[in-house]
């Protein structure tokens, strides 16, 4: 790991792509300073605008440095002892007022695989399985269908291989070369440049689209239509692999019955995009040796997520493109934990190892090892928890989160945790969430605290640590420890993250194989589930973790997004993610080399529906919805289609998710962030809209 002249290597704190840095500590306490990590596994040295600007938010003068408890309507500083007793004090009478189910327990992907896994073992010995992180507002409908479908919510390949032998790069709802920037100039740009062909389907012209062969600039909420022209054209051509439909999958019966009578003309029309750009990238993409599909949030944050996943899933199968290098369906993760958070069993309706809290065998297992019993049927998601605040959830134990920011329709959800009878927050700054919490527990950043973090290709890295911030903090691992001891007496007394991580390879099967040793400098990819085991760059060869070993083939049909136009909201709003920002904008926000980039939030308007409402570029605007309304800089571009708007999430004053809708996908209970009914007008005297 390198000398301490040389520095630390560590793991970086935002995107899902892993990045390997070296930190060295500085001469002022909580002080780093960064330099490249040559041959690290993932970025060979190269860093993105955030990971360059990484340690400005380290020892940052917002840093929370005490515990506070809420008194009389404001924070006063209080001892570690006082603010664990009463977090103790206060879950022990919700569950015996209540029951345990009357607590949420939300994880977080900005903390370790150790640290969540603490959190849902915690969540469970308590008695609920109400236990929740952020996949579930960006990648919950991804991971549901890959899991029935195929059988791991995971990328299906690995960067490597990607970029060794894929032909083909299927890009839907995601911009890599924003949102996971060295894995799109490392792989993805490198090989276009060595001739691989770059498809991008997106609303929002963007970074990736200018690298791209070819831009299906879509309506939001129209991917089932434009992917159903897509296989409607391989089906009639002839174009699908035979063989692996016969001998690998099941279900190409019931998508050929639904594509029967299925109008593609019609349908590119519903897309806006022209049919024989669609058809043409459709034959682009089955005749090619190898093919890989990369899925984003635009794909998985809507109402119909499931579906949408489920149609690349079909793409894949019918032409073959799974279960070797260069193909697959890979899921690009946004933080640099999310996958881990996932895989250690911080979701309620999974343990670790995404083994089902309703399987009995699974369940028996893992109680042998903790020593209680596990709740059998699944808990509430976050949102459904959110929604339930007043009703059967009365308390909150947040790590690492801020929903008050992140979750859909934000001034309801501002109104709900504002009534919850008890919420302990437990972070570095004192976020959104933050201010309505009754007791705060100041937690150390990814600088200075060890454990490990899986990327987005499965990778489990180690994350080390580099300094102490001064103040009274501590690791989240030790709170989690110091928390479950004080409430159960055993079962959380642990030295450190290695030897949770130890007790996490005893109950997850896709871990088992890997130890700290192991996991070293180069990462070890999962599953590993022997000793000695390499990890898999990709997954499927000879079959899939299907009940019968076959991929999962599903005709799907165009669903409308829940809120469609109308004369009072004409416009369609949707949202994404800048380069130089991240999520809800906790840490980035505070990165002075971040903000000057981008200072604040903005909207892109298309230039025919600026004039037709008296917007100039650059002026203020009032951004609506049926929940609330915004004012941001008001940007006219043509990146965007006429009658949609664009915003992003990152800017707590100019908060998208005050407008965001909080319908949920039916099965993966995922908001659909990406389309609501809008309408963008000037800012008038006072910040009021102007008069028509």
């Amino acid at each position: 790991m390198g000398s301490e002249n040389e520095g630390i290597e560590t793991i970086c704190p935002y995107c899902g792509v892993g990045c390997g840095l070296t930190l060295q500590e500085g001469e002022e306490p909580g002080e780093v300073s960064l330099k490249p990590w040559f041959d690290a596994p993932v970025n060979e040295g190269a860093l993105c605008i955030k990971g360059g600007a990484s340690p400005q938010v380290v020892n940052h003068e917002d840093r929370l440095k005490t515990p506070l408890i809420r008194e009389d309507g404001e924070f006063r500083e209080a001892t570690w002892e006082e603010a664990l007793d009463l977090v103790v004090s206060e879950l022990e009478r919700i569950r015996d007022e209540h029951d345990p189910d009357a607590v949420g327990f939300f994880g977080s992907s900005k903390v370790m695989n150790e640290e969540n896994y603490l959190l849902q073992k915690l969540a469970r010995r308590y008695g609920t399985n109400n236990v929740d992180n952020c996949t579930r507002m960006c990648h919950a409908s991804t991971v549901y269908t890959l899991r029935q479908s195929l059988g791991a919510g995971a990328m299906t390949n690995s960067m490597a291989d990607l970029e060794t032998h894929g032909d083909v790069y299927w890009v839907q709802g995601a911009n890599p070369a924003e949102q996971h920037v060295i894995a799109h100039s490392n792989y993805f740009r490198r090989a276009v440049r060595e001739g691989a062909t770059l498809i991008q389907v997106d609303p929002h012209a963007n970074k990736t689209s200018r690298d791209a062969d070819i831009h299906l600039q879509l309506e939001p909420g129209t991917d089932i239509p434009l992917l159903n022209v897509v296989l409607k054209t391989i089906l009639e051509e002839g174009l699908y692999d035979e063989d692996f439909v016969e001998e690998r999958t099941r279900g190409f019966d019931h998508l050929e019955a639904t594509l029967a009578d299925f109008d593609a003309a019609a349908a590119a029309d519903t897309c806006g995009v022209p049919l024989e750009d669609i058809q043409e990238a459709a034959r682009i993409y089955a005749e090619a040796d190898s093919a890989a599909i990369f899925t984003g949030m635009g794909m998985s944050q809507h109402a119909c997520g499931v579906d949408n996943v489920q149609n690349e899933v079909n793409l894949a199968l019918v032409t073959g493109n799974v279960g070797r290098p260069g193909t697959g369906v890979n899921p690009l993760r946004g933080q640099n934990n999310v996958q881990g958070t996932c895989d250690v069993g911080a979701m309620p309706n999974v343990l670790p190892g995404y083994q089902n809290v309703d399987d009995d065998e699974a369940r028996e297992a893992i109680e042998s090892v903790w020593g209680f019993e596990i709740p059998p049927e699944p808990g509430l998601t976050n949102v459904e928890v959110s929604n339930a605040i007043g009703d059967s959830v009365h308390g909150l134990y947040v790590m690492g989160e801020n929903p008050v920011m992140s979750e859909p329709d934000a001034l309801e959800v501002e109104k709900r945790i504002a009534d919850l009878e008890f919420l302990v927050v437990q972070d570095i700054f004192m976020t959104d969430t933050a201010e309505f919490a009754d007791v705060i527990l100041p937690a150390t950043s990814w600088a200075e605290r060890g454990g490990t973090v899986t990327n987005t290709d499965r990778r489990v890295q180690r994350m080390r640590k580099v300094t102490d911030v001064p103040g009274n903090t501590r690791h989240d691992l030790d709170i989690l420890c110091d928390v479950g001891t004080r409430l159960f007496g055993s079962g959380f007394d642990f030295d450190g993250p290695e030897a949770v991580f130890e007790e996490l390879r005893a109950v997850c099967p896709i871990y088992h194989g890997m130890t700290y040793d192991r996991i070293g400098r180069e990462g070890i990819q999962w599953p590993c589930y022997e000793p000695g085991d390499e990890g898999d760059q990709y997954l499927y060869a000879d079959s899939f973790d299907t009940e019968d070993g076959l991929g999962v083939v599903r005709g799907v049909r165009h669903q409308a997004p829940d809120e469609v136009p109308d004369d009072e909201f004409p416009l369609v709003l949707t949202t994404a993610r800048l380069e130089e920002h991240y999520n809800t904008g906790t840490m980035s926000t505070r990165s002075p080399t971040l903000r000057r980039k981008t200072p604040e939030n903005f909207v892109d308007v298309h230039p025919t529906d600026a004039a037709k409402r008296g917007i100039e570029d650059g002026e203020y605007v009032v951004l609506r919805s049926r929940r609330g309304e915004i004012v941001l800089e008001a940007n006219v571009t043509e990146d965007i289609k006429e009658g949609v708007v664009w915003t992003t999430p990152h800017f707590s004053d100019a908060r998208a998710n005050t407008l965001t809708n909080d319908v949920l996908d039916p099965l993966a209970k995922i908001p659909e962030y990406k389309a609501a009914a809008a309408e963008v007008e000037p800012v008038g005297e006072g910040g009021a809209p102007a008069d028509d």
